[in-house]
């Protein structure tokens, strides 16, 4: 099945992932994450775009965004981060040239069936990938924030993680449950596969409310002709 059109619609969450050229390291040391981390919250900022999780691995990054206003809030502030730190990136280590696998892979993402299916996938990544046996450890994602380690500036709770509890503390003890209760494989696969292919990440009902907000088919049809349907005998 084709990849989409890429979809956008301002005020509904989207999972990002972004890939180093060829596999290769985007982050050498701490000092590059952390000048990635100040140049996202700027260009956030700038193209008034939420950020509700996030994850740095050493070749890749999964962003779960909203754009409040403009449909193009994301494509802005993608750009932006991209052109900042690659300049920085480049200067600081001697090099030249691109550090992207093309541009940014994107996925609508359903807020009432899948939000917080793909911020666990978000935050659970670096434990998923035997970095840290637990992911609240992680220094370089927003699990820690979500479970009340830590205050992150990059970090702006969606409503969905709100309705967790009354308090931070209920919100905190209410995604650590779903968080141990663990990511399956098929539902990792499900994510990874429906981002880079443009498809929005969400359960039947919530690919048909998708679709009446954009007036148009958002999962493609399989290719070929139709399978006719046997006759009676």
């Amino acid at each position: 099945m084709a990849r989409l059109t890429r979809l956008s619609l301002p005020g509904l969450p989207h999972h990002l992932m972004q890939i180093g050229n060829n596999r290769q390291a985007i982050f050498v040391d701490d000092e590059d994450r952390q000048a990635w981390c100040a140049h996202l919250r700027e260009a956030s900022l700038v193209a008034r775009v939420d950020i509700h999780a996030y994850v740095l691995m050493s070749n890749h990054v999964h962003l779960l965004a909203t754009p409040r206003h403009d449909a193009d809030g994301l494509s802005t502030m993608m750009q932006s981060l991209g052109r900042r730190y690659v300049a920085g990136f480049n200067r600081r280590h001697d090099r030249s040239g691109t550090l992207w696998e093309g541009r940014f892979r994107a996925a609508l993402v359903d807020p009432d069936d899948s939000l917080l299916a793909c911020m666990r996938y978000i935050d659970s990544h670096a434990q998923r990938s035997a970095l840290v046996a637990d992911a609240a450890d992680y220094a370089w994602s927003s699990c820690a924030h979500h479970l009340g380690r830590r205050r992150d500036p990059l970090i702006v709770d969606h409503a969905r993680y709100w309705a967790l509890g009354n308090t931070p503390f209920e919100r905190e003890g209410a995604f650590r449950s779903y968080l141990d209760e663990g990511v399956s494989l098929r539902e990792a696969q499900a994510i990874s596969q429906a981002t880079r292919r443009g498809w929005p990440i969400a359960g039947v009902e919530g690919q048909q409310r998708l679709a009446a907000l954009l007036g148009r088919e958002i999962v493609p049809r399989p290719r070929g002709r139709p399978r006719r349907e046997p006759t009676a005998a």
